[in-house]
C-alpha cells in the first residue's frame, strides 16, 4: 500500500513561495480596490476637489447608500438592466444549447460550423456596436434595405425608446452566443452514447431523450451557464454606451453607465462608489446560488 506523506514545513512554505506573485496580484488588483471602494462610498467624496484638498470629502456613513431610495436615474438604470437580463440571458441560453445540439453531430460540415458561432466572441465591443450601428442605421442598414425592398417603412431602432432596449439585446445575443454555445458542446460530448442507444432500444422519441437524457445529463452546465450570463450581463455598459447613448431619454440606460456617468462626469465618487456596492452584492447573490444549486446536484 502506498504511504501518504505528511506535508513538513518546509513544504508549506515552498507553497506559499509559488502562491506569493498570485496572492499579490490578487491582493492589489482585486482586494484593495474593494476595500478602498467601500470606504469611500462611505464619504461625500468629490473627485475633482479631493484631488486638490484630500480633506474635502466628509463622513456621511450609510447616507449614499439611503439615497438610491430617491434617486429616480437610478431605479431606472436598475430596473433597464433587469429588462436587459431578463430576456438576453434566457435568448441567448436556450438559442446556444439548441445550436450546440444541432452542431453536435459527426461530419465535415458541423465541424466547419462550429467555429463560425464562436467568431462574433472575439470581437471588440466597440466593433461590435460599430457594426451593429450600421446595422441598425435607418438609412443605409441591412435591415432598413430589406424593409425598403417590400416596400416597408424603417424602424429607428437607436432613436425610438419602444426599440433601443430591443436593439441591445439583439447585439448582445449575437456578440455573446459564442462561449455558453462551447460549453453546451462541452457538456453534451460527455454524455454517455450508451444512454442514447438505451433510450433509442425503449422507443424514446427526440422529445423524449431531449427531455429525459439529454438536459439532465447536462444541468450543471446549464446552471453555470445561465448564472454567469446574468452575472455578465449586469454589468453591461459598451452596448448601452456605444450604440444608444443610454437613451432617448434614459430608455436604455443601463446600471453601469449610470455609475459611469456618476462618477466621472458628475465627479461624485462616494455615490458611485455605494452603486458599484450595490451592484456586488447582486453578483455575489448570482454566484452564491450558482454555488449551492451545483452542490445540492452533486449530492
Amino acid at each position: 500500500m502506498a504511504r501518504h506523506s505528511v506535508p513538513t514545513k518546509r513544504d508549506t512554505w515552498h507553497a506559499f513561495l509559488f502562491l506569493a506573485p498570485f496572492l499579490s496580484a490578487y491582493l492589489i488588483l482585486l482586494i484593495y480596490p474593494f476595500v478602498k471602494g467601500v470606504w469611500i462610498s462611505l464619504y461625500d467624496w468629490n473627485l475633482l476637489e479631493t484631488l486638490f484638498n484630500p480633506d474635502a470629502r466628509r463622513f456621511v456613513g450609510l447616507g449614499n447608500y439611503l439615497s438610491m431610495a430617491n434617486d429616480p436615474r437610478f431605479w431606472k438604470g436598475l430596473i433597464n438592466t433587469v429588462i436587459f437580463v431578463a430576456f438576453s440571458v434566457p435568448t441567448i441560453s436556450l438559442m446556444s444549447l439548441g445550436l450546440a445540439i444541432l452542431l453536435n453531430r459527426r461530419g465535415h460540415a458541423f465541424a466547419l460550423l462550429r467555429p463560425l458561432f464562436f467568431v462574433s466572441q472575439v470581437l471588440s465591443v466597440a466593433v461590435v456596436t460599430l457594426l451593429w450601428q450600421l446595422i441598425f442605421s435607418p438609412r443605409q442598414g441591412i435591415i432598413a434595405t430589406t424593409l425598403a425592398y417590400f416596400g416597408l417603412q424603417p424602424y429607428h431602432w437607436t432613436t425610438d425608446p419602444g426599440l433601443a432596449m430591443a436593439a441591445l439585446v439583439i447585439a448582445t445575443v449575437w456578440w455573446s452566443i459564442g462561449f455558453p454555445l462551447v460549453i453546451f458542446m462541452a457538456a453534451l460530448q460527455q454524455v454517455p452514447d450508451e444512454r442514447y442507444e438505451a433510450a433509442k432500444l425503449d422507443g424514446a422519441g427526440r422529445w423524449g431523450t431531449l427531455r429525459f437524457i439529454t438536459l439532465p445529463s447536462i444541468r450543471r452546465s446549464t446552471t453555470f451557464v445561465v448564472v454567469f450570463q446574468t452575472v455578465l450581463h449586469f454589468q453591461v455598459f459598451g452596448q448601452s454606451h456605444l450604440i444608444t447613448r443610454g437613451g432617448p431619454n434614459d430608455a436604455s440606460q443601463v446600471l453601469v453607465r449610470y455609475i459611469y456617468q456618476t462618477a466621472f462626469r458628475d465627479s461624485d465618487l462616494g455615490y458611485a462608489s455605494a452603486l458599484s456596492v450595490f451592484l456586488f452584492v447582486i453578483m455575489l447573490l448570482f454566484t452564491t446560488l450558482q454555488i449551492r444549486l451545483n452542490r445540492e446536484e452533486s449530492l
